[in-house]
């Protein structure tokens, strides 16, 4: 039925398939449309009681049902999907409709089409939605970049769907054209890094304290009630004890150790480079996830590369270890968190995004994938001082991983003296030390590339660029 529907979804994926579902249970009519029919057919059989849909096999048919100004949510996979959509769905619009992409794409992309769609009349908003197939459907962390006039339209019903801590739901304005899957970009940048530390830390009590999986699962349960406490956290707790069904082992144990990946920690890594980001912890997790995929090379390599057998048993393991674990955990989590929310502020400035870091750490605190009690710290810092610089040197984070170090430095040592690789941990940790020195080697480096490349370099008594004839007559010069 024509002009029916106030908000429609294409595209009946699970992500798909339950934001519109999320949307329908708050009373919001929603047009459906997938594009093979058979999915839409399968979404009503399945999921049409649940709330008022209106089922569309076209997309001119789904265009119409929907009442103008047109809210329609695009939700295929990133990349070229989401063009050929847009350049589908585009005829059909009338001036002030509304696109919205909730998918994962590239914020760059985001940016063509913000511009190439609002060129024709139409509006955009390129959204992250964070939470997995879970919280789309029972409360997502949405963060939605585009024009503050097309988001204020789309609001009441973002806001609704979103999840809600203290009263207040994870949906914000992130900022024009692609801030808002910039944002989603950086958020998943930290997750990788979050959950390649998790795994660090369990490899180190698997291989030199020899737990169990159940046994490191209880573990985890308890620092779930501390200042770790996470999803991330808990899940893990959640994997490790559960057992398979045939065999009785966790299951964790029959899991191929490739771990897969869809490109968003890499985007984030690449961004990171282009603006000079030190982004340590994120790269190395996904440095760790293209290792892993090499499982051919990994079992040559097990036959011929030789390591040390440090693996502890009985009265030679300290169990004190655990505990310098978790304090190891939570200085690399802080680190990685630091440099997520730097790179932010850094792709603020070169995009001319006024991005409230703050704010964008409450509206994490529910329903996306890295929610964790932690986050009101940052929020916290950020109320302190707008303008921090690194949230290592706000005075919370600066105690916590002041205190933390000796703990942190003993979990590595005994790691590479194992043989075991922690590259998020040790990586996080040369952050920290480079970070704190007044002074480092770069000096050296500057020296070498002036002599040979003639790139300059300055002193630290005299202002002004110089060059030094290193392999000629010894004299400096002054160049600026």
């Amino acid at each position: 039925m024509p002009g029916e529907a106030t908000f429609g979804v294409t595209g009946l994926a699970v992500m798909g398939a339950n934001l519109a579902r999320n949307v329908a249970r708050h009373g919001i009519t929603v047009a459906v449309h997938n594009r093979t029919n058979a999915k839409t057919d399968e979404f009503m059989a399945e999921f049409g009681s649940e709330g008022r849909f209106v089922a569309t096999h076209d997309i001119a048919g789904f265009v119409a049902a929907i009442k103008p100004p047109r809210a329609i949510l695009i939700m295929v996979k990133a990349g070229k999907p989401v063009d050929d959509v847009i350049a589908e769905i585009v005829p059909h619009l009338a001036p002030g409709d509304i696109l919205i992409d909730g998918g994962n794409s590239y914020f760059a992309d985001t940016r063509r089409r913000t511009a190439d769609v609002e060129a024709k009349g139409y509006r955009y908003i390129g959204a992250g939605v964070s939470g997995g197939e879970e919280g789309a459907l029972l409360g997502p962390s949405i963060m939605p970049g585009g024009t503050q006039e097309a988001y204020r339209l789309i609001e009441p019903v973002l806001t609704q769907i979103a999840a809600h801590v203290d009263g207040q739901p994870c949906c914000t304005y992130i900022g024009a054209d692609g801030a808002g899957h910039y944002v989603k970009m950086v958020h998943n940048g930290i997750e990788y890094a979050d959950m390649q530390l998790i795994a660090e830390a369990y490899d180190v009590m698997r291989q030199l304290l020899g737990l169990s999986a159940p046994e490191i699962g209880d573990i985890f349960s308890r620092w779930n009630q501390g200042d770790l406490d996470s999803y991330l956290i808990a899940i893990t707790a959640e994997v490790l004890h559960k057992l398979d069904e045939q065999t009785g082992r966790p299951l964790v144990d029959l899991i191929l150790d490739q771990a897969e990946q869809k490109g968003t920690g890499r985007w984030t890594s690449q961004s990171a480079l282009d603006l000079g980001v030190p982004l340590t912890a994120i790269t190395e997790a996904v440095f760790a996830r293209a290792l892993s995929a090499r499982k051919a090379e990994r079992e040559d390599a097990s036959r011929v590369l030789a390591g040390p057998n440090k693996q502890l048993t009985g009265d030679q393991r300290d169990m004190r270890l655990i505990d310098d674990i978790r304090d190891a955990l939570y200085a690399s989590k802080i680190v990685a968190y630091a440099q997520g929310f730097e790179q932010m502020s850094a792709a603020a400035a070169e995009y001319n995004w006024n991005l409230q870091l703050g704010t964008i750490s409450t509206i994490w605190r529910g329903g996306c994938i890295i929610r964790a009690r932690f986050l009101n710290r940052i929020k916290e810092a950020y109320d302190a001082d707008p303008k921090l610089k690194n949230l290592l040197l706000a005075p919370y984070f600066t105690t916590a991983v002041n205190n933390a170090q000796g703990a942190w430095r003993r979990v590595v040592t005994q790691a590479v003296d194992a043989g075991v690789p922690v590259p998020a941990f040790s990586s996080a940790l040369a952050y920290y030390d480079g970070f704190r020195r007044e002074r480092g080697p770069a000096n050296l480096i500057q020296g070498l590339r002036d002599y040979f490349g003639a790139h300059t370099y300055r002193r630290t008594d005299a202002f002004g660029s110089f060059h030094t004839r290193w392999a000629q007559d010894g004299a400096q010069v002054k160049t600026t």
